[in-house]
């Protein structure tokens, strides 16, 4: 399955319209010095009013498949409670263009974005909002359950716990080591709190998303080794260990040192419960260099190749991140569902995107996810992140993953040459990949 992602508050803007609710990024991204530029999701790309542009587009491209999230607040203003049937029917028209024009529609329920009003309740460290969740996703389930190919509940809960209730980058801000440990256990706890709604009232697949990267020494110390794999286990294996059954890694419980005590009877149970599919979320790797005494000088690490956000470009480590999940675990599908490369290109003389150095990034990665397939990984589809430049989070509008160039003052759509050349590549399914 070749396709493209998005989510939400990062492309569909009308913040107040249509009886949409307030949601954490609203007031995080209203708030003084958060978002560079003092930039907002207020309109973005305005894709609620442009979907249906939006869906041609695909069309042109050859999506076989559209990666989407829905607003929490757009559908349930307050969280729960009163559902605002508006909001709701935007859903229902996008699953329907998609469908109509042949694209497949994966839907992902929670993607960084919780009602404030909830959030004034507590947030995710609150057990109740985990409850909150599981009533939304059977919302949801009821209304497009029957047409939507794929769902996955939660979006890189690493992300939602870490940037935003322990770095104080993401919304909602906040910076306490006990937040963010409640918080990851109650994104994992409501993911697995829908499963029985989902299960119950969709003809399509289920399973979560989260992001994935290795974790690798800096030398080849028994100290930069062992900082490795306990990097690992707060990153990785913090996720991935509960839902294969495992519980949470007793060498990352016993780094935290703090109690667990919000993990109550039956929760692990409910988080473990079989899933379809994992979606991969990958951009590059993690070096890590022990700070502990009489450790051994970082090796010469040669990074060839960054984006705008300063990752580095290391196609192997797409290979090394899909091989070692499919090594230590036993989910029966993989997708990649984020791989992406943000490069401002401007336009050239004839209103052209030129951007080859997106294409070398995707070719590259491909080629390496269809070396784990070779290599026995059930790796079933690719999703480029992103379909449209949008409104990148903390960075506001100055980063740029899209196939398609967004004029954020006109909306225009221009596609780069990058969705001109994945289109070639959705065409022959990947043998241009060896051009």
């Amino acid at each position: 399955m070749w396709g493209a992602a998005t989510s939400a508050y990062q492309i569909e803007g009308a913040h107040d319209e249509d009886g949409r609710g307030e949601s954490i990024w609203d007031r995080f991204s209203h708030t003084a010095g958060k978002i560079a530029n003092g930039d907002t999701g207020d309109v973005a790309c305005n894709h609620y009013h442009r979907y249906r542009e939006d869906i041609g587009i695909m069309q042109k491209i050859g999506l076989g498949a559209y990666r989407f999230s829905v607003a929490w607040s757009r559908v349930l203003p307050e969280g729960r409670g009163q559902i605002n049937q508006r909001g709701l029917d935007f859903y229902q028209r996008l699953v329907d263009g998609l469908l109509e024009a042949g694209i497949q529609p994966y839907a992902t329920l929670y993607h960084w974005d919780l009602p404030q009003a909830l959030q004034d309740a507590g947030g995710w460290p609150a057990r109740d909002t985990a409850l909150a969740f599981a009533e939304y996703a059977k919302i949801m389930a009821q209304a497009v359950g029957d047409r939507v190919a794929s769902w996955a509940t939660f979006n890189e809960p690493y992300v939602s716990a870490f940037a935003g209730y322990f770095q104080g980058r993401h919304a909602p801000g906040h910076q306490s080591l006990d937040e963010m440990l409640a918080t990851s256990h109650h994104l994992l706890l409501a993911h697995g709190l829908a499963l029985p709604a989902l299960r119950a009232n969709v003809q399509g697949e289920v399973g979560i998303v989260l992001n994935l990267q290795q974790h690798e020494p800096a030398s080849e110390s028994e100290l930069d080794a062992e900082a490795a794999w306990l990097a690992d286990g707060k990153h990785n294996r913090w996720y991935l260990d509960p839902l294969a059954g495992r519980g949470y890694p007793a060498d990352a419980v016993a780094d935290f040192g703090h109690p667990m005590d919000f993990v109550q009877a039956g929760d692990l149970e409910a988080i473990a419960a079989p899933l379809d599919y994992l979606g991969v979320n990958h951009y590059f790797r993690t070096i890590v260099h022990s700070d502990r005494p009489g450790n051994l000088p970082v090796s010469n690490i040669k990074r060839e190749q960054t984006t705008d956000m300063g990752w580095e470009v290391y196609p192997p480590g797409l290979y090394d991140i899909l091989t070692r999940v499919n090594r230590d675990y036993s989910f029966a599908k993989l997708y990649v569902t984020e791989n992406g490369f943000s490069r401002t290109v401007a336009p050239d003389s004839a209103g052209l995107i030129v951007d080859n150095e997106r294409i070398g990034y995707h070719r590259d990665y491909l080629r390496q996810a269809h070396r784990a397939i070779q290599d026995g990984v059930p790796l079933a589809g690719y999703f480029a992140w992103s379909l449209l430049d949008n409104f990148e989070w903390a960075h506001g509008f100055r980063q740029r993953f899209g196939l398609v160039h967004v004029d954020f003052e006109t909306l225009e759509r221009t596609p780069k040459e990058s969705a001109w050349w994945y289109r070639d590549v959705i065409r022959s399914n990947g043998e241009r990949l060896a051009d």
